[in-house]
């Protein structure tokens, strides 16, 4: 899919009649078909790989130069709002390429940072100027992980409150998805900072003191994420490992008690399993017997379970 966006007169619209070679525009790729890519690649004279790479779900940030052209891969996190997916909270690739007429984003799905431009949640931004639109795209980034970090947050709190009240293995799987979106998001966000680094050293993103102070915010931003990310990862580690103790002591506690009442009824047992035996024994003859066994056998476990309950065996 193909979309193209202008600032007009500083208003931000999307152009349905379109012209490729116009000049300021952001050109929008989403899962573009391999006519779509060779249309861009071609018109804009850039390397394919430039297209293709951002697509792969695995590949890592970085930064290119060629032939004049620069791509810069980062990842962005991504919401997917499927209840068949096993992990809901995870990241993919956004590939920003920089020419000399007009900036091309490319990316699988429709991107949740990009997203917020074009819904008009980003103000003051313009894509006349390119290289401050890439640094507010970057700094959007770092914002929309900091945002789904207390998404996460809020979704692991309300699962805690009801493992409190009860144990549901569904409910611990549910934890252990967003400890693995958060390794995700741990992983994705030091890459995206070694990008940023990069940045730093590129005159062209330097030029404009404003650019300079986006620039160290994005940076700033990024880190936050990162350290969020750590703490809500430790956090999550040890309330898994919390509930996971809970478990083993509530199994024991059931093994415990089990173990008990089958001492306590191994006592009657062993009294009907002597007078079961096939020989003379006291009381064989007399015509109160059971009456006797009975009551014999209905003390004994009284005083087991009077013994168990003083030693808290139970």
């Amino acid at each position: 899919m193909i979309k193209v966006f202008k600032t007009t007169n500083g208003k931000f619209i999307e152009k349905e009649q379109y012209d490729l070679l116009e000049e300021n525009i952001w050109i929008y790729l989403v899962s573009p078909t391999q006519e779509e890519i060779e249309l861009i690649t071609t018109t804009f004279d850039i390397p394919k790989d430039f297209i293709e790479d951002p697509l792969d779900e695995n590949e890592s940030p970085r930064m290119e130069l060629e032939d004049g052209k620069r791509l810069i891969i980062t990842q962005t996190p991504y919401f997917q709002d499927d209840e068949e997916a096993a992990i809901q909270f995870i990241t993919l690739p956004l590939g920003i390429i920089l020419t000399e007429k007009c900036i091309i984003t490319v990316s699988s799905k429709d991107d949740d940072v990009l997203q917020n431009f074009i819904k008009g949640r980003v103000k003051n931004f313009s894509t006349a100027k390119r290289n401050r639109l890439i640094l507010q795209i970057l700094s959007r980034t770092a914002t929309v992980y900091l945002n789904y970090l207390k998404r996460i947050n809020r979704i692991s709190n309300a699962i805690e409150t009801q493992l409190e009240d009860s144990m549901n293995n569904e409910r611990l799987m549910d934890l252990l998805d967003l400890q693995k979106s958060l390794v995700y998001f741990a992983t994705s966000l030091r890459s995206n900072e070694a990008v940023m680094e990069k940045l730093t050293r590129v005159g062209m993103f330097t030029k404009f003191e404003e650019d300079e102070d986006l620039l160290e915010d994005m940076i700033i931003d990024n880190k936050q994420a990162i350290e969020m990310t750590l703490i809500h990862t430790n956090i999550l580690r040890s309330t898994m490992e919390a509930f996971s103790s809970m478990i083993s002591n509530n199994l024991n506690k059931v093994m415990k008690f089990l173990t008990s009442v089958t001492i306590i009824l191994m006592l009657p047992t062993l009294v009907s399993s002597i007078y079961g035996m096939n020989v003379a024994l006291p009381l064989a003859r007399s015509p109160h017997a059971f009456a006797i066994l009975m009551v014999a056998s209905v003390l004994l476990a009284l005083v087991g379970v009077i013994i168990f309950i003083k030693r808290k065996w139970f």
